[in-house]
Parts: structure tokens; C-alpha cells; sequence
């Protein structure tokens, strides 16, 4: 079992199973050995790093340290001008091609992986940046794109849209640019583990069995081995991959952590991972409406930090972008655009009367001017019609194609 620890906590007998530094940062040629003497000891405690990774199964324990732990980061003291948003529409363009990039590096990565090849991380960083610039700009853009996805493009573009919800969310969560961009790397790298796995098992179309299962539990703990020898990535991101499968209540995996136990990082992973699975089509079903994902999220009791989730929430709205609701009137609409300022009342397109079972002539409305009187009633299931051009009365589907084109 692995545990994070602090190094001034080691003794002799423990096994060193990595450090929470970059290996160019410490003087040891390798992460994983034995401490086998006081000299040894000495000098790992003097080589400057706070924290490490040990394995109790390979070596001792240490006593334990009961130290606080931060829910949520506090704002950064010298938090940047606030940014003006572009237009989403605008966005919307950017945001497609950036998805199209950063599905084609994470295509390449997991093929390395599976050849054996040492993970090369260095393109993800500018990726990550890109992400980060365009959540600033307006997060809606590519928060609902990176939710527009094929069975096909799943395991590439799951990772690029967990990235995105880990930006914003930390956004919400008040994290500064520098730990944005460490969240962000973190949903990037989280399931590389699954590169490892059989691909017939990974591709599935039906239910796995259990001791199918069985092995698709292991990827948080191969994609962490695996990160341990990467240059350059953070213990956060580490962590993430090894623990965003982890419950609130100690019922998840691969360790039964509990509640504080579980890094902030980790606890906003968990959130960000369920919601792009549950609202994407994959080879087995379709994915969820993004509001029936939220709705059945906030009934999973004891799965999330209830505060982090709650954050979640704000970051991508109480009716996120592509969402279909009815309104008062009887109409349905589709979400264009989230309201910061009062999460109930977005930007939509009126385009279909439920009274006379006919589509409308288009019409935007938003929600927060003084004057619309129509507002929302529910969320609506997009199972119970037979639209098929949802995507494109939002502009997503029309973003991509461009993009592609």
C-alpha cells in the first residue's frame, strides 16, 4: 500500500517508493530503495524535499502525524486583473481547435505508452496552458465541446475534457494560475494507467465481468507507477492519477481513503472524471443529458467532498451549456450560455412548443433580463423526443465541423 508522507517521518526500514519532487531535484540516482541505515536516513531528511511516497508492503510504516488539511485553497494574494470574456461564439472556434490538438497529443501519448516508451509529458504543459487561457476567455466554449465526443474519441478526449473541468473548477475553487495549471495537468495524465489495460477489456460494449473489473482497478496504480519515471510532473498530478477513483465515504479504490485523507486535487478529480464518463457516449450506452448528470450526481451520497461538488456545480452551471429545458410556457429550450451572476437563469434558444407538438421559429432568450418573463420549469430528458440536432442549435456541432474542415 502506498501513503504519502512527510520525509522528516522516515526511519530506518521504510521503503522509498518516490519522491514529490521531480527526480532533477533531489541527489538520488533512482526514485524507488530501501532506507537500510541512519546514514542513508540522514540523507534522504537532509536532501530538501517536505514529502515523499512510501510502500508499507515492501517496508515499515512511520507513526502517523495528524496534520490539517485545506478543503479549499484561498485566493492567491496577487490574483491577476480580472479578464474580460470574448464572445462565445468567438470562443467556440478556438476552443475546437484546441480540442482537436490536445486529442491528437493524448492520442500519441497512450500510443507510446502501450510501446513501452518513457512518458514525454513536455507537449501537455503548452496544452494545458492553451486550456487555461481559454477557460479565462470564456469557460463555456470549451467546457461543453470537450463534452462532444464519440465512443471512438473517448479515451482521448475524456482526458482533454477533465482537464477543462479541473481549470474551471479550480477557478471556482479560488486557485491561482499556478495551481490551475497543476489541476489541469493532473485531468490530463489521470487515466494514463488505462493505456496499460487490455484493449479488448478497455472497449467493452457491455458489462464487464468482475474479474474484468478487477483489472481495469489497477490503472490508477499503473498510471502512477508509470508517472513516478516522467520528468517533470508534479506529486499533484501523481496523485490524482492514483487517487480520483477514491471515495468521500472510504468506499472507493485503490486505497479506501476517506474524506481529508483524499488530496483537494484528487477530491476535485473524482468529481470532474464521473461527470465527463456519465455525460459521454461510450461503447456501451449513451452518455447523460448534463443536468440529469448533475441531478444524479448530487444524489450519490457519501461519492463526493459535498463541497467541492458544489463548487462544480457553479463552474459549469446549474443547467450547463447543451442542456435541454422546458420552460414555464410549455416551450423547450437549449442552453447557450451560463449567467454567472444567477446560475438559474442562462442564456437559451426557444425552438420547439411541447402544447402544439411543433418546432418554433428560433428564438434567443436570456433569462436575466428584466424583461423575459418565460423561465425555466426543469431540466428536460432528451429521450423522451426524437431531436437529433440539439448539439447544433447551440453552435457546438457547427464548431467542430469547421475545426475539422
Amino acid at each position: 500500500m502506498l501513503k504519502k508522507v512527510a520525509v522528516k517521518q522516515l526511519t530506518v526500514g521504510v521503503f522509498v517508493q518516490g519522491f514529490d519532487e521531480s527526480w532533477l531535484k533531489h541527489p538520488f540516482w533512482r526514485n524507488k530503495f530501501l532506507i537500510k541505515d541512519e546514514a542513508m536516513l540522514r540523507e534522504v531528511q537532509q536532501c530538501g524535499i517536505p514529502q515523499c511516497w512510501i510502500d508499507v508492503a515492501k517496508g515499515q510504516d512511520v507513526p502517523q502525524i495528524k496534520e490539517p488539511v485545506v478543503l479549499v485553497a484561498a485566493p492567491a494574494k496577487t490574483e491577476p486583473a480580472k479578464r474580460e470574456r470574448v464572445p462565445l461564439a468567438q470562443e467556440l472556434q478556438e476552443a475546437a481547435r484546441l480540442r482537436a490538438r490536445s486529442a491528437d497529443a493524448m492520442r500519441r501519448m497512450f500510443a507510446e505508452v502501450r510501446l513501452g516508451k518513457a512518458i514525454e509529458p513536455s507537449e501537455c504543459v503548452t496544452l494545458v496552458d492553451d486550456v487555461l487561457e481559454s477557460i479565462n476567455r470564456h469557460p463555456d466554449a470549451l467546457l461543453s465541446l470537450a463534452r462532444l465526443k464519440t465512443a471512438d474519441e473517448y479515451t482521448y478526449l475524456h482526458s482533454v475534457a477533465v482537464c477543462a473541468l479541473m481549470v474551471a473548477l479550480g477557478r471556482q475553487l479560488g486557485l491561482d494560475d499556478a495551481q490551475c495549471r497543476d489541476a489541469g495537468m493532473a485531468g490530463m495524465l489521470h487515466d494514463l494507467g488505462k493505456a496499460a489495460m487490455p484493449q479488448d477489456i478497455l472497449n467493452k460494449p457491455g458489462k464487464l465481468t468482475n474479474e474484468e473489473f478487477d483489472i481495469i482497478k489497477t490503472h490508477p496504480v499503473r498510471g502512477y507507477e508509470m508517472l513516478l519515471d516522467a520528468a517533470n510532473v508534479s506529486e499533484g498530478a501523481r496523485d490524482v492519477c492514483l487517487h480520483h477513483h477514491e471515495r468521500f465515504d472510504g468506499t472507493g479504490y485503490p486505497h479506501k481513503l476517506a474524506a481529508d485523507k483524499i488530496s483537494l486535487l484528487a477530491r476535485m478529480g473524482a468529481v470532474c472524471d464521473v461527470y465527463d464518463a456519465v455525460t459521454s457516449d461510450r461503447p456501451y450506452k449513451a452518455g447523460w443529458d448534463p443536468a440529469h448528470a448533475l441531478s444524479q450526481m448530487a444524489s450519490w451520497k457519501g461519492h463526493f467532498d459535498p463541497t467541492v461538488f458544489q463548487c462544480f456545480v457553479k463552474s459549469v452551471g446549474i443547467y450547463p451549456t447543451g442542456s435541454l429545458v422546458r420552460m414555464r410556457s410549455g416551450r423547450l429550450a437549449v442552453v447557450l450560455e451560463q449567467n454567472t451572476a444567477n446560475l438559474t437563469k442562462p442564456r437559451v434558444k426557444i425552438f420547439f412548443s411541447t402544447k402544439a407538438g411543433l418546432p418554433l421559429e428560433p428564438q434567443i432568450l436570456d433569462l436575466a433580463s428584466a424583461h423575459v418573463v418565460d423561465q425555466i420549469e426543469a431540466r428536460e430528458s432528451p429521450e423522451n423526443w426524437s431531436f437529433t440536432y440539439l448539439n447544433e442549435l447551440w453552435d457546438g456541432a457547427g464548431a467542430l465541423k469547421q475545426a475539422q474542415g
